[in-house]
């Protein structure tokens, strides 16, 4: 992994991340792909080795329905984890629209009747998912394009995390339960919040007595 994947953090301001995700839907052909991709990593908050490995037949079902829950398996940790897909089932939905029009159009692709739910464009009748490689760099780059260096494919989950942070009134438990984490230290640390919260506590100590 580089320093780059290291260094990757959320996007904190709405009105940045509403420019980012403009931009990233409108960039390429793959543009709505990306924009799905980023948008269910940022609701499931799940890590994006996990968003590519997601086949079809878990998200929707034989009537291109997107479902209201799917179960996987985590990669990195091997615990189950439940995603609930009702937040983001409008984005699921044009998606699921959008990849069957792009068949239409260059049937050698097969992108819709490919098996992943996110296939490489370049399969050319391969049945493969995006690398998390490629869509790293598609994310750094429309950052670069918008004056930052620091976002990466991890940057959706964190963005997820520090939302649901931030509107659940600090409820770190719930946010590292979504992470699928074994603390709630490691969350902050994750999240950049260890020194917040560490400095938030001492600013309440009155140093003059005991």
């Amino acid at each position: 992994m580089t320093k780059k994947h290291k260094d990757t953090r959320p996007i904190t301001d709405t009105i940045f991340l509403n420019k980012f995700l403009n931009k990233l839907k409108s960039e390429g052909e793959m543009g709505e792909r990306n924009y799905a991709i980023f948008q269910l990593g940022k609701v499931t908050c799940l890590r994006v080795s996990d968003v590519l490995a997601l086949k079809k037949s878990q998200v929707f079902d034989a009537g291109g329905r997107v479902k209201k829950d799917a179960y996987i398996i985590d990669k990195k940790t091997k615990k189950q984890n439940h995603l609930y897909l009702t937040p983001v089932r409008d984005v699921l939905e044009d998606y699921y629209v959008w990849l069957q029009d792009y068949e239409k159009k260059h049937p050698y692709k097969k992108l819709a009747s490919s098996e992943w739910l996110f296939p490489s464009s370049r399969c050319l009748g391969f049945n493969t998912p995006i690398r998390e490689n490629t869509y790293y760099r598609i994310c750094h780059k429309v950052g670069l394009e918008l004056g930052v260096d620091w976002i990466g494919s991890h940057t959706m989950r964190k963005t997820g995390a520090v939302m649901i942070y931030e509107q659940t009134g600090h409820n770190i438990g719930f946010v590292s339960h979504l992470l699928n984490h074994s603390s709630e230290s490691m969350t902050l640390r994750y999240l950049g919040f260890e020194e917040e919260r560490k400095e938030a506590l001492l600013d309440q100590i009155n140093f003059n007595r005991i």
